[in-house]
């Protein structure tokens, strides 16, 4: 037997696995990317020799007005990226007579939550949340004076963004990291700085996608930003960055948007294979869930988020990438029934009305995202507190498609084995047993996979 360990929620857990089991390579390590020996010197550079766009002294003139979006906490950077790219573009900007006066901030949190000021200094640090006071603020996708509708694109995508990002004379829009393909380009910008009626064209259960090449997702975002573009009469000034680990920078490009992107993603490619080079599909694919989560950033966890969000979503492409249609997958959590109602406040409403009814994705989507997206109670949380908004609940059951090529999941460890049962899953009290269960289906020399988690992915 192999002894191994298993990212088991705040902890690890030890299991022992058959002498057959084959590893990979899960997660997102960016362990290959080494960290830049001078964050505030490659940032530096990137502005100098923009990639596919002039400086952004060239941009401006002494009377515009700028301003200066960035990722959100759900972005994992926590370095400093965030506040040496906002300093390193005002200085260029005070160098071309732009005061800081004339500059706004805005986190582009699309339908996340509002960030709390000491929260946004965790990035940003506090001098520059003190410096920008008022001129510092979060997104709100449901505040319709503060939104510009630029039309639809040829191909039908509804296009709206905030009114500062029309308004201004330049938009700079700092990019903290990626998630594999999942993010950057013009996502940041038609995604965070944008509303639901946007945000559907791409936010379903096959339109999201973190492949490095060919992104589906992204194919709709460039269309989106290049609409954008044409109807603003300007051009978008990005900064994006690789990270090397959460708390350093490997990669810094700065220019248009299509470029920096393209950059990003030739480094990417070339530390990261795609999963499916990764040997033969098998019968059982296990791996432990981290107490972790994009969306539970000064938060915490709850089951959708455990099991369905991270477990088949973030850590799921791993399932049809090495197990076999009708697979077994093996999810190692403890799951605690908990429910974060501040942050999170629609998602218990989800687990205990929608889910009883369908765990069919297609099906939620069709009956109950309108509803979702329009619930007044919830979105007053979210636009007057630091709530999620509704839709966001439903979207975190997409990855439920997941099962349509899994045969089952079975959860090892589950605190509660109701929790697991609630959604068709199958608990088990340990790994081992779960290994067992999964034998009993496909034999006693099954194939089996174990993906190598990283706890803090």
């Amino acid at each position: 037997m192999i002894r191994q360990s298993l990212p088991f929620g705040e902890a690890t857990i030890r299991a022992e696995l058959p002498e057959r089991t084959r590893f990979v390579k899960g997660g997102q390590s960016n362990s290959r990317i080494a960290p830049l020996a001078d964050e505030v010197a490659a940032v530096g550079e990137a502005l100098a020799r923009p990639l596919g766009m002039p400086k952004i002294g060239a941009l401006v003139r002494p009377s515009s007005r700028v301003v200066i979006a960035f990722d959100d906490p759900t972005v994992p950077a926590r370095g400093p990226i965030r506040r040496l790219a906002i300093e390193a573009v005002l200085a260029e900007l005070a160098t071309a007579g732009v005061g800081e006066e004339q500059v706004t901030l805005i986190c582009a949190n699309a339908l996340h939550r509002k960030w709390t000021r000491d929260e946004l200094a965790v990035g940003l640090g506090d001098q520059i949340v003190r410096r920008f006071g008022d001129r510092l603020l979060c997104h709100d996708a449901e505040d319709a004076e503060q939104l510009v509708n630029l039309g639809t694109t040829p191909e039908g995508y509804d296009v709206e963004v905030h009114r500062l990002v029309a308004d201004c004379d330049l938009t700079v829009y700092i990019n903290a990291g990626y998630y594999l393909g999942f993010g950057g380009g013009w996502k940041s910008v038609c995604v965070g700085l944008s509303t639901w009626k946007s945000i559907r064209w791409t936010h379903t259960p096959d339109g999201m996608s973190m492949s490095l090449h060919k992104n589906r997702m992204h194919a709709v975002f460039d269309v989106m930003g290049r609409h954008l573009e044409k109807r603003l009469g300007k051009l978008v000034f990005k900064i994006e960055t690789v990270l090397a680990n959460p708390f350093q920078v490997g990669h810094v490009f700065a220019g248009g948007v299509d470029e920096t992107r393209q950059a990003a993603i030739d480094v990417l490619g070339a530390v990261h294979q795609p999963r499916r080079a990764a040997g033969e599909p098998a019968d059982i694919v296990l791996y432990g869930v981290p107490a972790w989560s994009p969306y539970a950033s000064f938060a915490t966890m709850n089951p959708i988020l455990t099991l369905i969000s991270s477990g088949l979503g973030y850590l799921g492409g791993h399932i049809e990438a090495q197990g076999k249609p009708g697979c077994s997958v093996i999810l190692a959590t403890p799951c605690p029934d908990q429910w974060d109602m501040l942050h999170h406040p629609a998602y218990r409403e989800v687990w205990e009305r929608v889910l009883p009814e369908s765990r069919d994705p297609y099906e939620i989507s069709r009956r109950w995202i309108d509803e979702f997206a329009a619930r007044g109670d919830y979105i007053e949380r979210y636009r007057n507190s630091v709530g999620f908004h509704p839709v966001h609940a439903i979207l975190a059951t997409h990855p439920l498609k997941r099962l349509r090529h899994a045969g089952r999941v079975f959860v090892a460890g589950a605190e509660d084995p109701a929790v697991p049962r609630h959604v068709g899953f199958e608990p088990t009290g340990t790994v081992e047993e779960a290994i067992a269960a999964a034998e009993a289906i496909h034999g006693r020399d099954c194939s089996i996979v174990c993906v190598d988690i990283p706890s803090g992915l």
